[in-house]
């Protein structure tokens, strides 16, 4: 057996698996599939496979997902950096098919990071509705934030909250909601050894308690009629069937869904019917669990919009923040006028070194001035305007698809969609403005090709050489300007084009190492 596995759990195993405990066992010496998922909010899964550098098999439960061959680097591939498709494994892609999103939802991604299955959902969105991702550890929201930027995310919003004072934020929200939950892992111990050495036989139990508290606040922020997905990846029935179990006799509004037993999804285990496990032994993946629960309430008018909602005061549960936390905030030198002000506090810029640049305070500045510039902008630069609602956090700004007021004394990260910055009175749009972009949109493109390296020369910062016929430039916009910097036709970044020469503005922290 390649993986050492502890006496405890393989004991734990024979006693659950019976006669299929061998081939379980067998399958830890097989090298673990890897996955890609096609981005759709940027290319089809048929256009992925046209063009992919390399094989791709499909993985049967989810129409975006492909298998990679062995040895692969996907990672290493413009493509990647163009946001094309994630590096997924591929069992994980499993419980977002199951979510059952569609556009115009509200879902929220209770423990989300890094944020494979936001990414996911979305994707299923297409920019409409709302998504709110969520993680309670601080570090790890910054890797959630990256990702839903260089997929093109324009309706998300990434929180550093606990479920508790979401759900209070929140009641009865969200149409969907998936919990991800934190659990022992065992379901990994093939793909990452040290899952082995962290776990232990009472592991499972501490896990299982925290899950419930999860369950139970997600149960608060969903509306009636709504569907929560729960999943783990681990084999422990504490952790699967026994938390839905605990779940549903203090929750009798919830029923299952019955997802086990249909085409790659197994039965799960004991007297609760309908819930699925994927093995290693039988299918090309990881251990995972998953059950769908159905809020079996009447569900409410659809139509109400974030605003209607605003007014019923759904955000006046939050508990306040501590003093040192508001004095923080009183003591900040931005001045901002009373529409203006925004009770996050946290995540004023955007994170790590995805914009590489000190906040700058709006100081003399006035709203009106900032949305001013950054309207000229959306005239210049694009043929559409974007919708939402303008978000600052400093000079940093956001169109968000909640009111700022939605977010007040939450820890955000990510109001919505970072589209730039004010520096000197002038509009700076931001990488993730240009990522969740498609070249059509802008008044001023470059497509760059993979086949002769220079691709790769922007992604590493490097200035390029460009004739301005290779500009698609709207008629009677001059070629001087920010240009939207495509990969083979797949927005990547920004660039400044002026008499021949493309100054790069792909930010240092993202470039091609």
């Amino acid at each position: 057996m390649a993986v050492q596995l502890p006496h405890s759990f393989t004991e734990r195993m024979k006693e659950l698996l019976g006669t299929e405990y061998e081939q379980f066992a067998n399958s830890y010496s097989e090298i673990p599939y890897g996955g890609i998922r096609a981005n759709t909010l940027k290319i089809t899964a048929e256009q992925l496979q046209e063009i992919s550098p390399f094989q791709l098999e499909p993985i049967p439960w989810c129409p975006t997902g492909f298998y990679t061959p062995e040895g692969a680097r996907p990672g290493k591939h413009p493509y990647y950096h163009a946001g094309l498709y994630y590096i997924q494994e591929p069992s994980a892609m499993a419980p977002v098919e199951l979510l059952g999103v569609t556009p115009g939802d509200r879902v929220l991604d209770l423990c989300a990071a890094p944020g494979g299955k936001s990414t996911q959902i979305a994707a299923k969105l297409q920019g409409k509705g709302l998504l709110v991702s969520n993680d309670l550890h601080p570090e790890r929201t910054k890797a959630l934030a990256k990702n839903l930027e260089l997929y093109g995310t324009r309706n998300g919003i990434v929180l550093n909250e606990s479920p508790e004072r979401i759900a209070a934020a929140f009641p009865a929200f969200f149409d969907r909601i998936l919990i991800d939950a934190p659990c022992s892992g065992e379901g990994m111990f093939r793909k990452d050894e040290d899952m082995v050495k962290q776990w232990d036989s009472e592991t499972p139990a501490k896990y299982a308690a925290m899950q419930q508290e999860i369950l139970s606040s997600a149960a608060a922020a969903l509306a009636p009629g709504g569907t929560l997905v729960y999943s783990t990846c681990t084999f422990a029935m504490e952790e699967n069937e026994g938390s839905i179990a605990k779940f549903l006799s203090g929750h009798p509004q919830f029923s299952v869904v019955p997802v086990g037993g249909t085409g790659s999804f197994a039965e799960g285990f004991g007297e609760l019917p309908g819930t699925a496990r994927l093995w290693p032994h039988k299918v090309k993946g990881e251990g995972h669990f998953m059950a769908v629960l159905r809020h079996n309430g009447i569900p409410a008018n659809q139509e109400t919009d974030a605003e209607d909602i605003m007014k019923s005061g759904y955000t006046q549960q939050v508990k306040p923040e501590d003093r040192s936390r508001e004095k923080k905030r009183q003591g900040s030198s931005v001045k901002l006028s009373p529409r203006q002000k925004n009770g996050g506090g946290k995540g004023g810029r955007p994170q790590g070194k995805s914009e590489g640049s000190n906040s700058r305070n709006l100081s003399a500045l006035v709203e009106e001035e900032a949305l001013a510039a950054y309207g000229q902008f959306v005239v210049e630069q694009l043929v559409f305007q974007p919708g939402g609602y303008p978000v600052f956090f400093g000079d940093h700004i956001y169109i968000s698809p909640l009111p700022k007021e939605a977010l007040d004394g939450l820890k955000t990260i990510r109001p919505g969609w970072y589209v730039g910055s004010m520096r000197n009175g002038r509009f700076i749009p931001g990488h993730p403005f240009a990522t969740a972009l498609r070249a059509e949109e802008s008044r001023r493109s470059l497509s760059l090709s993979t086949e002769n390296g220079e691709a790769v020369s922007y992604l590493k910062g490097e200035t390029l050489t460009v004739p301005s016929e290779r500009l698609v430039v709207t008629e009677g916009i001059p070629y001087k300007g920010y240009v939207l910097v495509c990969i083979d036709g797949y927005s990547a970044g920004w660039g400044k084009w002026q008499d021949g020469m493309l100054k790069n503005e792909y930010p240092a922290g993202w470039r091609w190492t």
